[in-house]
């Protein structure tokens, strides 16, 4: 146990591992991107609910998931792009 909190505290220490400011602390920049995904899919679900079309699509929970997935991995190219992975 004590080898694997070891390796795990070693790796988290990773100064090449990419992480933002976010009110004084550093956090890794996958939960950024991930938050920014689900708030990207829920304004999309709004939009697509104001025009009419959500009530159209097939599976909205794989359709809703998708987006954020999409909408997460394009804050990651664009504000990551040059990081270090």
């Amino acid at each position: 146990m004590a080898a694997t909190a070891a390796i795990g505290a070693a790796r988290a220490a990773d100064p090449a591992a990419p992480s933002v400011v976010v009110f004084g602390s550093y956090f890794p920049a996958w939960i950024v991107c991930a938050i920014a995904g689900v708030v990207g899919a829920v304004i999309a679900r709004f939009v697509l609910a104001r025009l009419g079309v959500d009530e159209f699509l097939p599976l909205r929970l794989v359709v809703y998931l998708c987006l954020a997935i999409a909408f997460g991995l394009a804050v990651w190219l664009f504000y990551y792009a040059g990081a270090p992975a």
